[in-house]
């Protein structure tokens, strides 16, 4: 599944729970704006109020109200509590109209990086799927680092900076795509900063007879990895002639390495792991196209080579 498909569906499912604007279970802070609403007793109207940097609100009747820390459901039974003194049976609701407390920073290789401000508990996934997921060029880690008050990042070799401030940690992303490790979605808390690193431009190429072309930015493919996410061997394709073309050290040549995909499939060959700038060719029952392929990638344009291909 590609990163844009994954993230897509995750997308989805934050945009149907966006349109529940009281915020459950959203813990107050400086900085947001809320609107009171009461049938009686206090007289605010529908003018919205901003939580002060000390986390307080002041309101007729009741005065200041400390309000960093509590919920949206707790802030009104709060006001209820001490507006009975005026009022019988007052009726409060309280909406968020601008979340601002809790920023978390995303930054790297995402579609959107930027500041997002959480509505609530939010995981990894659903915080890298804000802002937009990892593009096609991300690299193989995410780095979050997080202050010290918000607690620990509870995460296998996580560490803390030496004047005990903050607390780090480092994830395999791919890890976190196929959900291979659920334990290391973490919750996200605010002021988190989380980085998607950047993919090396050092790339693995696949031409040839595959259904698409896979240029991945990948930190590690083997063979058979890179002809799945080529989409798969074609119908004309002749896998037991597979090469490989390797740059050599000097720049000058490349090294022809013989592959046969099809005892890979069978398992009665060794799945060979290709390096950056690595060149696997997947050669057709048409000797003349794969020909043209071949000269395309030693004279050095391998866009070309992948326009043959695809034009077999």
């Amino acid at each position: 599944m590609s990163l844009k498909l994954a993230f897509g569906l995750a997308v989805l499912a934050l945009v149907c729970a966006s349109g529940q604007q009281r915020a459950s279970g959203y813990v107050l802070g400086p900085d947001d704006q809320i609107v009171i609403r009461a049938l009686e007793g206090l007289d605010v109207g529908d003018k919205p109020v901003l939580i002060g940097t000390n986390g307080d609100i002041t309101l007729p009747l009741i005065g200041r109200v400390e309000v960093a820390g509590l919920t949206v459901e707790q802030l009104e039974t709060e006001l209820v509590s001490r507006l009975k003194v005026y009022v019988k049976e007052p009726q409060i609701s309280v909406t968020v109209t601008e979340f601002r407390s809790q920023p978390v920073s995303v930054f790297g290789a995402v579609a959107s990086p930027g500041v997002i401000q959480l509505r609530g508990r939010k995981t990894l996934y659903e915080v890298l799927s804000m802002a937009g997921g990892p593009r096609e060029t991300a690299g193989a880690t995410i780095s979050i680092v997080r202050l010290a008050e918000n607690g620990p990042i509870p995460l296998p070799g996580a560490t803390q900076d030496p004047t005990g401030r903050y607390s780090s940690a480092e994830l395999d992303l791919k890890e976190i795509l196929d959900g291979k490790n659920p334990s290391a979605n973490i919750e996200i808390k605010p002021h988190d900063v989380i980085s998607v690193s950047q993919g090396t431009d050092r790339k693995v190429y696949v031409v040839g007879d595959v259904q698409r072309f896979n240029l991945g930015g990948q930190r590690s493919l083997s063979v058979l990895s890179a002809v799945s996410l080529a989409g798969g061997l074609g119908h004309t394709a002749r896998p037991e002639h597979a090469l490989i073309f390797r740059p050599a050290p000097d720049g000058e040549k490349h090294q022809e390495i013989e592959v046969n995909i099809r005892q890979m499939l069978k398992g009665k060959a060794e799945d060979i792991a290709l390096r950056p700038d690595d060149i696997l060719v997947v050669p057709t029952s048409g000797t003349k196209v794969f020909g043209t392929v071949v000269q395309g990638i030693l004279a050095g344009a391998v866009s070309a080579a992948i326009y043959a291909g695809a034009a077999h």
